[in-house]
């Protein structure tokens, strides 16, 4: 039981980092190498505590966003409307945390600033997670000749990685400042009943 805490307590704080974290699938085929935790159980705890740790820096972010000007407000607000005016972005949602590469922590930080519904996005998350933690779990045998070590190191070493990481941080400041209500359905248009 401790293990499986441990396990949790990584995978959250990895997962509370906004940028530069090691990914969690580094821990996921540690833990499935090293450790007698069911391989279901890892995939589960480590989605799970990855999913918390998401949402966590998501509310960080919605409660930094407090001081952000007035025009960037009205514009993140407009932008969190768009984003849920249709049921099929959720699907897309899940899509998106199952198979991309691209880090979630900038997609949790725009959503957080954006004041999405953060549950909804953040369930999208989980079972994404769960499918992709589930193939790097059931491919750890593969990657049983690299270290923990080397495979932290690769990551934060990597050029790509980095232009990755802060290219996807610098994405958020344009985010800001679009005029997301230009995108939304307008209501003035709709007949007004009398009275």
């Amino acid at each position: 039981m401790t293990s499986c805490l441990i396990l949790f307590l990584v995978v959250l704080g990895i997962n509370l980092l906004p940028a530069f974290g090691p990914p969690t699938w580094s821990i996921i085929v540690f833990y499935g190498l090293n450790s007698d935790l069911p391989l279901a159980l890892i995939v589960v705890v480590s989605a799970f505590a990855a999913a918390a740790g998401r949402l966590l820096l998501a509310y960080g972010f919605r409660f930094l966003g407090r001081w952000l000007p007035q025009k960037q407000k009205r514009n993140l607000a407009a932008a969190g409307e768009a984003l849920e005016a249709r049921q099929s972005n959720m699907i897309f949602g899940l899509g998106l945390f199952a198979l991309s590469p691209l880090p979630s922590a900038q997609l949790f930080a725009a959503a957080g600033l954006a004041r999405v519904r953060l549950l909804h996005f953040t369930a999208a998350f989980f079972a994404g997670r769960l499918v992709s933690y589930s193939v790097y779990a059931a491919s750890a045998k593969g990657l049983r000749g690299t270290s923990l070590g080397d495979a932290f190191a690769g990551t934060l070493k990597s050029p790509w990685g980095i232009a990755l990481q802060v290219g996807m941080i610098l994405l958020l400041i344009p985010l800001m400042q679009i005029d997301w209500s230009r995108f939304l359905p307008t209501t003035d248009d709709q007949p007004t009943s009398e009275t």
